[in-house]
């Protein structure tokens, strides 16, 4: 509210309208028909000809016979009579016949009247319909579209500045601004308020056999004008919604089923009226400055909900976190698992699935997207715009990853070949040692992450997929622009201090089928030492000139500056680590 009033007050507003309700005039012989004057002959005969007295009188009754002669000159006189007794009944004190006699024209000649008269004057009989009408439900409904009507009015009138024909939708984007009176915006492609105003409306003529006609006439005639601002964003919705249909094959591929089929049930949430929202869940554990990044990033591009699972309570990180209300942290202690599952689940990767299922069930986010919190997600263009271009029967997006080389910048992440759309022939000429061995040069997941939709029964949120009936669910897709940038291995220190547990209970574990990462690195590590191992991390891992070269040769190379220093000050006001303990 900003104190100020369009109109001075509504004293003065409520001045200026009675001024345009003061009685009419009448001389002494002015008169208007009885109520049951025979309409008949009304019909037949023409307006043009004003007789005396009201050809030489002064009152305003007989201005406005004049005024109306004029303007239905040739028409049937019944016309004039009809908009004669809306003029009048506009003012205040009309005579008793007015009301009655306008109410006998509808109910008596409205297929006459529809046939003859032009839109502005029925807008006008609807209009006084809403003031004079016989039954409730014809005041009811007529002051509904008199409300409907008179704002059209007002803001295609103003429309005419823009300098934008009514036939033409606007054609840029629009801005993000509050409406008046704090009102959410319309939602152009599941916005349902133009169809409920008018079905509405449609819907109270039924009510009332006098009105029903006029009411429908016009709705009919509103439907089909293509000027209305009802037209318009239908233009608008068709337009994005082909667009979104090219848009989606481009960045939206359905994926495959790879077994039997287990479709997730239909998500219980409502669809939101405009795009939607999403988060992330992330079970940590890992040093404050580094979950203060994560969580400073996502929510810098777009995330409305960030939940942070502290694997090992800190309530100093939680303090620091939840400085930003977007921000939710769960100490995971004893009593937390007590009440959650009896006691702690032995393995990480079960807390993770726990903790995410957790949060999955509470949220009334739209999407949940669980990562870890060395993963980053790097959308093609807004995460709630990719969103609210996922067909409604896909339940489930894998946002796939792409491996941060380790080095100070940390801008620099590397593709499979598969990802970069090349053949795997590639992988020796990247990487001329290992190459062989490794999953699409990769040392950590090429399954990715996946972001959910919410509201679906019985569903758990897993490391890498949503689960019902514990099965993956195949309703699923990826998302072919944009990438999940995972710092797996940031430097060498980091590399080597995770490469004992993940040999043995994390990421690099063996398989009986394959001489893989695992067997490559326990090979070295028995046989090299640290100076085997170093080798390994320098061909495969370390940003170097001739690792950044090789990628970029196959198309393999991804750059982009996450920025996590300078967005975790915007966020937070300071670095944590920078905070005085």
């Amino acid at each position: 509210m900003t104190g100020s009033s369009t109109y001075g007050g509504f004293d003065a507003l409520l001045t200026r309208m009675e001024r345009r309700r003061l009685p009419m005039q009448f001389g002494p012989e002015e008169r208007l028909p009885s109520v049951d004057v025979d309409l008949a002959p009304l019909k037949t005969s023409l307006a043009g000809m004003v007789q005396e007295p009201y050809a030489s009188s002064g009152t305003n009754f007989a201005f406005k016979v004049r005024e109306l002669h004029r303007e239905f000159d040739g028409a049937p006189e019944l016309l004039h009579l009809h908009g004669l007794l809306i003029a009048c009944l506009r003012r205040r004190d009309q005579p008793p016949e007015t009301a009655p006699l306008f109410l006998r024209l509808w109910a008596e000649e409205a297929p006459f009247l529809l046939r003859h008269l032009n839109l502005r004057w029925q807008v006008s009989a609807i209009t006084t319909f809403g003031d004079h009408g016989a039954t409730p439900a014809q005041r009811q409904l007529g002051q509904s579209l008199s409300i409907l009507f008179n704002v059209m009015k007002l803001y295609e009138s103003e429309r005419l500045y823009s300098g934008t024909p009514p036939d033409r939708p606007f054609a840029g984007p629009r801005i993000t601004h509050s409406l008046p009176l704090q009102m959410d915006t319309y939602a152009l492609m599941n916005g349902g308020l133009d169809v409920n105003l008018l079905g509405r409306l449609w819907l109270d003529a039924e009510r009332d056999a006098v009105i029903a006609p006029l009411a429908r006439h016009l709705l009919q005639a509103l439907d089909e004008d293509s000027r209305t601002v009802f037209r318009r964003l239908h233009l608008m919705r068709t337009a994005r919604r082909d667009s979104a249909d090219n848009q989606t094959s481009d960045l939206i591929h359905r994926l495959p089923s790879r077994g039997p089929a287990n479709v997730a049930p239909p998500s219980l949430r409502r669809k939101p009226r405009d795009l939607p929202s999403w988060g992330i869940v992330s079970t940590v554990k890992a040093p404050l400055p580094q979950i203060a990044r994560f969580v400073a990033y996502h929510l810098r591009i777009g995330a409305a909900r960030v939940h942070v699972y502290l694997d090992d309570p800190d309530p100093a990180a939680e303090a620091f976190l939840t400085q930003d209300e977007r921000v939710h942290v769960v100490q995971c202690d004893r009593s937390y698992w007590k009440a959650r599952h009896g006691k702690r689940p032995r393995t990480h990767q079960r807390r993770q699935v726990c903790n995410a299922t957790h949060c999955y069930r509470k949220t009334r986010l739209n999407w949940l997207a669980h990562v870890d919190v060395d993963e980053f997600i790097m959308p093609p263009r807004s995460m709630a715009e990719v969103l609210a271009l996922m067909p409604d029967d896909l339940c489930q997006l894998q946002l796939r990853p792409a491996e941060m080389l380790a080095g100070p910048d940390r801008n620099h992440f590397k593709l499979t070949a598969r990802f970069a759309g090349v053949d795997s022939t590639a992988l020796p000429e990247v990487y001329p040692t290992f190459g062989e061995f490794l999953r699409g040069g990769y040392i950590s997941h090429l399954e990715g992450k996946p972001i959910v939709r919410t509201g679906i029964p019985d569903a758990r949120l897993g490391i890498h997929t949503m689960l019902t009936d514990e099965k993956p669910v195949t309703n699923a897709a990826e998302l072919l622009e944009g990438w999940l940038g995972h710092a797996h291995a940031p430097d060498w220190e980091h590399f080597r201090e995770k490469l004992e547990f993940r040999l043995t209970q994390g990421s690099y574990r063996g398989t009986e089928d394959r001489f893989g990462l695992g067997e490559v690195l326990k090979f070295l590590q028995e046989n090299e030492g640290e100076e085997g191992l170093k080798s390994f991390f320098e061909e495969v891992c370390a940003d170097t000139p001739r690792l950044r070269e090789a990628l970029s040769r196959y198309g393999m190379l991804v750059t982009l500056d996450l920025e996590l220093d300078q967005t975790c000050k915007d966020v937070f006001g300071s670095l944590p680590e920078d905070i005085p303990a």
